[in-house]
């Protein structure tokens, strides 16, 4: 019993520390993260003959390649079709006033007029406050040059740190291991596993299920003629980080957008195409090939992760929400496991008038194999 107070102690020193230092810690968490996700392709240049530090370094070009095409193509696409729909928004606005209002109120007597009145309101009052704050921070920072300095540094910080993680990968966790209690090392190595099967599955399969799906609905939106459909598929993709979210949202903005821009029949039934083509792949090929039943998260618990993250340490615990849910998942399932192979539960479910005999779910298990015997 006092052992676990002392590992309480040092739990509640740990969160104290990540509060204190959330600032100082992102680079360092953003570098662990990568080079979690990173260590199996590492791994499989290894097994190709290469040494340790030639495979991180291979990896390393490979991510640089990537970024490059993304600073290069993608991103410069999305930021010019964010302007385009920004241009767009007051006529779209004005299209929903004049056109579908006037439908809505006759199909389903629906009053959209209303509704968007106010939202014009909202949206008017947050872009002057945005304004606001735009201009207070950019004078801040003006004046505050060691900030920026300190965020660039930061940036700069998460390759390094990734590079010398992945290089070091297994001594640590082999340093890790060894600090474990003698008694518990194949309880804790075996409760690792698990939460490293969860975490695998979440960081490296999330990532692809999302990246696949905000392909397809880009590709198939911009086929369909949509200017912004890089875009769309684009936030559809992140969204997807919670289960139907990102198909919500993205069949949502499509929707109006191929109402406003092409407004035919055809339109509507394409961009609804389109995401069910993507639900379809994820429920058939994604989900069972990179995610399988690992996860076990409720959209819920995502969710509530998240903002709760977020709230407590800002941008940091929205890095680590995710992860720390999952392996507070896969612990809670071992203490429903050890609650229901225990005397307790044999007690709780035990029936009426059975002698007070208290079984173990072994000991059930051993009568009932020997009832079967013939």
């Amino acid at each position: 019993m006092r052992y676990s107070w002392w590992w309480l102690l040092l739990a509640g020193v740990a969160v104290l520390l990540v509060y204190l230092l959330n600032a100082v810690l992102m680079p360092f968490i953003a570098g662990l993260m990568l080079a979690y996700v990173a260590n199996p392709l590492t791994h499989r240049f290894e097994r190709l003959g290469m040494s340790r530090p030639f495979a991180v370094t291979s990896v390393f070009l490979v991510m640089l390649i990537v970024l490059a095409l993304s600073l290069l193509v993608l991103v410069p696409a999305a930021v010019q079709q964010a302007k385009q729909l920004g241009h767009a928004v007051p006529a779209m606005v004005g299209w929903m006033e004049d056109a579908l209002a006037p439908r809505l109120k006759e199909w389903f007597g629906y009053d959209l007029r209303a509704d968007l009145a106010g939202i014009k309101q909202i949206f008017a009052d947050n872009w002057r406050d945005a304004g606001g704050y735009l201009a207070s921070a950019l004078g801040q920072l003006g004046r505050s040059g060691m900030a920026l300095v300190s965020w660039v540094t930061y940036a700069a910080l998460v390759p390094v740190v990734t590079f010398y993680l992945l290089l070091d990968w297994q001594r640590l966790i082999d340093n890790a291991s060894g600090l474990v209690p003698r008694p518990w090392v194949n309880e804790v190595t075996r409760l690792g596993r698990r939460c490293n099967a969860v975490l695998a599955a979440f960081l490296r399969g999330q990532l692809l299920v999302m990246l696949c799906l905000g392909a397809i609905y880009a590709l198939g939106l911009s086929l369909l003629g949509l200017n912004v459909g890089l875009l769309i598929g684009f936030i559809a993709g992140l969204a997807s980080i919670v289960p139907f979210l990102g198909f919500i949202v993205g069949l949502s903005i499509a929707l109006i957008v191929a109402l406003f821009q092409i407004g035919t029949l055809w339109s509507i039934a394409g961009v609804v195409a389109v995401f069910a083509l993507g639900q379809v792949v994820e429920s058939v090929v994604l989900q069972p090939k990179l995610l399988g039943d690992k996860i076990g998260l409720h959209p819920v618990a995502v969710i509530f992760s998240v903002l709760a993250g977020g709230e407590l340490f800002g941008f940091l615990g929205v890095l680590l929400a995710l992860p720390a849910a999952a392996v507070v998942m896969v612990l809670l399932r071992e203490g429903l496991e050890r609650y229901k192979n225990s005397p307790l539960y044999d007690i709780c479910t035990r029936p009426a008038g059975d002698g007070g005999q208290r079984l173990s779910k072994a000991t059930r298990d051993a009568e009932r194999d020997e009832g079967e015997r013939p």
